[in-house]
């Protein structure tokens, strides 16, 4: 089950995919598994083992998206899965407390010095839904702050877009909605401004004064491909948010775990007032949290008047797999070795694009990295709109032709786990430097 350059095949796949479209909308149930950008037929994966995956067509790759980042250990690890098998012989839901999920709470509180209380949900949609109305709830505000460029889940509130207010330091706020389907009343509520930038955070504070419940940030944006927070950044977000009497949110369902056990707070030493977290917590399956100081979180019904409630929360196959995998990751030396292993493959992909004069920035931090096919800093999501998309998408196939799967999208991450040996970073250089030999500008 490998694949070869000059004997790629995809047919089943295409096939597949044709069948997807008469019953699902766009054939995917996730928008960006479309392979919208990239110019083929999505992939159709049959199983996946450490650090591979196997499509229908039997081609093997070395697998860089890891399920869009909650695959730190690797596919199919054999611990979680054993907890897994282990949880499903007692049945799969029960919709009623357990002890695991008191557990995993204490495991998730352990690691995170802001975190007091948490909550389990089943999403990071679902995590940064309920961190943004228990900051309503909180605060007694409605106005929330986001980043263009940061994903935070598709709630209504979030799906807006910045027109010419706020973001560009006019007085007047012109935040639109996004996506068909969210009122613009609604949308109205966020106030959208750039990444990286305190000054236009400040002037929404100044525009709205008493109004603003929260600022809800990626502290590491991740979803527009990785773009670290300038030098004190974070710092000034967290003081602004004290001055103002509002609340700071970490959207950490990426960089929580994935990072450092306390993930980007721990890196940064800030504490957030609310934090989300998801992806990795959830072992491979649907889970995810929201956690934070305790006169915050006591505000969730039953004990306060804020309500969340979820069939599915805290579900035994998820819970035994999230205990499974924050055991591993708590382990000595774990993180250190994904340091390794993305610094290698950093090191390796910025020599063979030098190499092929091919203009690109690498954004990295742990083990998550980005490559932007542009020759300056990348700070923001203008900077990310400037990548080279005709390059990247001759880059993105051919190193899928050579069985690396990269994200099929130029804005987002590559995640790399505890399954990528030495061999499969060397690959993966290897196929980066015979990509870049061919690739034409």
């Amino acid at each position: 089950m490998k694949s070869e350059v000059g004997t790629w095949t995809r047919q089943k796949s295409i096939m597949a995919y044709k069948n997807a479209c008469n019953y699902i909308p766009g054939g995917v149930n996730s928008p960006v598994r479309a392979f919208g950008g990239t110019g083929i037929e999505p992939l159709f994966i049959a199983q996946a083992k450490g650090s591979k995956i196997y499509d229908i067509d039997g081609n093997e790759y070395i697998d860089y998206v890891c399920s869009w980042g909650p695959m730190i250990l690797g596919h199919a690890h054999p611990q979680v899965l054993k907890a897994i098998s282990k949880a499903a012989k007692n049945g799969t839901s029960f919709g009623a407390p357990t002890q695991a999920e008191t557990e995993l709470a204490g495991k998730i509180i352990a690691a995170f010095d802001s975190i007091k209380k948490v909550r389990l949900v089943s999403s990071g949609t679902e995590a940064v839904m309920t961190a943004i109305r228990l900051a309503r709830g909180f605060t007694k505000k409605d106005m929330i702050i986001k980043m263009i460029g940061c994903y935070h889940g598709h709630s209504d509130c979030l799906l807006a877009a910045a027109g010419s207010g706020v973001a560009e330091g006019n007085s007047r706020n012109q935040t639109v909605a996004s996506s068909a389907g969210v009122p613009n009343v609604i949308a109205k509520q966020t106030i959208v401004v750039p990444y990286n930038d305190i000054e236009s955070v400040k002037t929404a504070f100044k525009t709205h004064k008493g109004k603003i419940a929260a600022v809800l940030v990626e502290p590491v944006a991740a979803n527009m491909g990785v773009v670290l927070p300038v030098d004190g950044y974070l710092k000034k977000l967290r003081d602004l948010c004290s001055n103002e009497d509002s609340l700071l949110i970490f959207d950490e369902v990426i960089t929580g775990f994935r990072l450092a056990p306390g993930g980007a707070q721990q890196v940064w030493g800030i504490k957030a007032d609310i934090t989300c977290l998801g992806k990795i917590i959830g072992g491979g399956l649907p889970a995810a949290a929201v956690g934070g100081r305790a006169e915050i979180m006591n505000l969730l019904a039953p004990l306060g008047p804020v309500y969340q409630a979820g069939t599915l929360s805290g579900n035994p196959l998820a819970t035994a797999a999230a205990n499974a995998t924050l055991d591993i990751l708590v382990q000595k030396g774990s993180y250190e070795k994904l340091e390794s292993s993305a610094c290698e493959l950093e090191k390796g992909f910025s020599k063979a694009a030098k190499d092929a004069k091919i203009p690109m920035t690498i954004n990295r931090i742990g083990s998550i990295m980005s490559c932007f096919f542009i020759d300056r800093k990348v700070l923001n999501f203008a900077d990310v709109k400037s990548t080279n998309i005709k390059v990247w998408k001759q880059f993105f196939l051919k190193m899928l032709e050579q069985g690396i799967y990269l994200a099929p999208s130029a804005y987002e991450a590559m995640f790399v786990s505890f399954a990528h040996t030495k061999e499969d970073i060397s690959k993966t250089i290897e196929a980066a430097q015979k990509s870049f030999t061919k690739i034409t500008n």
